[in-house]
């Protein structure tokens, strides 16, 4: 009789509201598996609302801890935590498409409409390509990560295997943009060898700009028989590029000059450069760093606040109110005080509900994000930009952090946990768990107007 009223509920369910059961289950399994003894080091107690918030940051891809991980979990909590960041990070239902796919299973209707609300997408058409494709790059892109990593690191570890765990680790990390490490102190280990950084930024990279962009130019790359001269890169693809990466030189361009007389003072120009560019990628969502960023000046943790809710792009492993949402809201301002009716980027025109998505988007996440601030500032004695920096961090599913994580009370961490998981799923999917599905009625009622500003 329940199982009958269980699957009745749930067929009644919209395809985001079950995304959301998929994922709250999900973060039930990655908890219950996290707190198996065996995923402990010996002697290591764990206690429950830490093994949730690490279940949690691990899912949305946050990389927020309140444990050092590798003194914490065993190697096979480890790799527990390595899979639920893969999980996390290409999507649950891209991963359970993809099982369905191995057992021969059929992809449906509704299977579809659960993959586009997952992914983001707005349209059903070639959506099962989609999630294949996505699997095999991410997996490409982290396995060469991970034997360039690996195969460098045995200059750094004692032994092959360690070596191989580490770049293992690491290539699956910096891909979903996990912001996990298993060296105990992030990348300063590597804060001096710029081989390191670079690969690890090209992978934040790739795991942040959007999985439709990399699949684009899959396709433009290995175009044949003269097809990528006539090949067309869509709208969503160059916004997205151009947005991401004028973030992220625009980022480390203000890093660098806010804290030129502070931290970077007396440090030679390349020591400049790579910690100002590889702070400002991780920003993004990538959570990893080659530098204590609680050395930073308060103005430089304000900005790289505000550059952890702009987030990574839309369809990746990041979270945020994402780069394009940033860039539309901006436009359009500039549009409306030039009195112009509509936006045009690339010679083509946005359509009026994407530009109302990214301002209910960008309204929202400040909303999320202001009142949490507050909550927290109330129950716990750290300084005000500390806190913002610690909730930016979490709803941009970045993992940075200035050292007060696990500190904070169970109340806050709570906190913390709705914003990655907000932060992961995004803004529109969570609201349209309210959406109504029932059709408006044909009537309207008489319009007015209302004074503004």
């Amino acid at each position: 009789m329940f199982n009958h009223s269980f699957i009745r509920w749930v067929n009644r369910l919209s395809p985001v509201q079950l995304v959301f059961l998929f994922y709250f289950i999900a973060v039930i399994i990655a908890t219950s598996v996290l707190a198996l003894p065996v995923a402990h080091q010996d002697g290591v107690h764990l206690p429950f609302i830490d093994v949730l918030f690490t279940a949690v940051s691990a899912l949305s891809v946050t990389g927020l801890s309140t444990v050092t991980i590798a003194e914490t979990f065993s190697t096979t909590g480890i790799i527990m935590l390595a899979v639920i960041l893969q999980l996390g990070g290409v999507g649950v239902m891209a991963v359970g498409t993809f099982i369905w796919m191995i057992i021969g299973k059929k992809i449906g209707l509704r299977e579809r409409r659960l993959i586009m609300a997952d992914q983001n997408q707005t349209s059903f058409a070639g959506i099962v390509r989609l999630v294949k494709e996505i699997l095999l790059v991410i997996l490409i892109i982290e396995l060469i990560g991970f034997l360039i990593l690996g195969t460098y690191y045995l200059q750094y570890f004692p032994t092959a295997k360690e070596a191989y765990f580490q770049g293992f680790f690491g290539a699956i990390s910096a891909t979903t943009n996990g912001g996990f490490d298993i060296t105990g102190q992030s990348l300063l280990l590597f804060k001096d060898d710029y081989f390191v950084q670079f690969v690890n930024m090209l992978l934040i990279i790739f795991g942040a700009i959007g999985y439709p962009v990399l699949i684009e130019t899959k396709e433009f790359l290995f175009a044949k028989g003269g097809r990528e001269n006539s090949f067309r890169f869509s709208l969503f693809a160059k916004v997205t590029t151009l947005t991401f990466f004028v973030f992220v030189f625009s980022g480390a361009i203000c890093i660098m000059l806010m804290d030129i007389n502070g931290f970077f003072a007396g440090k030679s120009w390349h020591e400049v450069l790579f910690y100002s560019l590889f702070q400002s990628v991780t920003t993004r969502s990538g959570g990893l760093s080659t530098m204590d960023v609680s050395l930073l000046s308060e103005p430089n943790h304000l900005f790289m606040s505000v550059l952890m809710f702009i987030g990574a792009s839309p369809s990746s492993a990041g979270g945020g109110i994402r780069t394009t949402t940033f860039a539309l809201v901006i436009i359009f301002i500039f549009t409306y005080a030039r009195g112009k009716g509509s936006i045009r980027l690339f010679n083509r025109e946005v359509y009026d509900d994407d530009l109302m998505k990214a301002v209910t988007v960008t309204l929202m996440a400040l909303i999320f994000v202001l009142t949490a601030t507050i909550i927290i500032s109330i129950v716990e004695p750290f300084d005000l930009i500390q806190i913002l920096f610690e909730v930016t961090s979490a709803f941009g599913t970045v993992g940075l952090s200035l050292g007060i994580t696990g500190s904070l009370s169970t109340f806050s961490k709570v906190v913390l946990m709705f914003l990655m998981f907000i932060g992961r799923v995004g803004i529109i999917t969570f609201l349209f768990i309210f959406r109504d599905n029932k059709k408006s009625g044909k009537y309207h009622y008489p319009k007015e107007k209302i004074i503004i500003g």
